[in-house]
């Protein structure tokens, strides 16, 4: 069972949710938050798996919210809610750890497997959040961030580096493992120590890098 906690300030948007992610046997919610402030407390209290929340809230935003669960020990995965006028929110919220973004308008059956793909340690990004999100994104100060990305890269083994191109094409551990001949335990063990090496706190911001460093012009 996927354990599920809700962060939005419209409660029909919650209980949308709620409706659409329990209609899968795997999914529960487990409980609700109108503010980030809540959010803290509520991990405490129920020990989500993943953290579904809304970037914007009128008190306490996602970004803050989204800051004191990384802050927290052992953080679940969190997945914004967002729209497409929400770039700047969006690329803050990718430094500060979020595991995926999802539009408010994806499909149901969409939203279902998102929480399934990010509990089990993948990211999630909407098709058309991640294109316009890293064509975006790589436009920003692209030399300063390709050197440091390059150095970055530094410190990867071959292998590491061609795991870390597949995890910039947004594959996923089976996917990756499928492509490198490798079984999905040991892609999950590269992609562990690649992060750790370039200091990254999920797979969105190790993609970051990789893409930084020029690795899919390489392709």
């Amino acid at each position: 069972m996927i354990r599920i906690l809700l962060v939005d300030d419209e409660s029909l948007v919650r209980a949308g949710l709620r409706t659409i992610l329990e209609s899968a046997e795997d999914l529960r919610v487990v409980a609700e938050a109108e503010d980030g402030s809540l959010v803290v407390d509520a991990l405490a209290a129920h020990r989500p798996d993943v953290v579904l929340m809304d970037v914007r809230m009128p008190r306490v935003d996602g970004l803050e919210a989204l800051r004191r669960v990384q802050a927290t020990p052992d953080p679940p995965p969190v997945v914004m809610l967002t729209t497409f006028d929400l770039d700047a929110y969006i690329f803050e919220a990718l430094r500060l750890g979020a595991t995926g973004f999802l539009l408010k308008d994806t499909p149901p059956r969409d939203l279902i497997s998102a929480m399934r793909v990010v509990a089990r340690g993948d990211a999630m990004l909407s098709p058309p959040v991640t294109k316009r999100l890293l064509d975006h994104y790589t436009g920003l100060r692209v030399a300063d961030r390709a050197e440091q990305a390059v150095k970055l890269l530094a410190e990867l083994t071959p292998r590491e580096r061609d795991v870390l191109a597949e995890v910039a094409r947004g594959l996923s551990n089976a996917q990756i493992g499928k492509n490198l001949y490798l079984s999905e335990a040991t892609v999950k063990a590269h992609v562990s120590r690649v992060m750790a090496k370039l200091g990254v706190a999920n797979r969105v911001q190790a993609a970051l890098v990789g893409r930084d460093a020029g690795l899919l012009d390489k392709a």
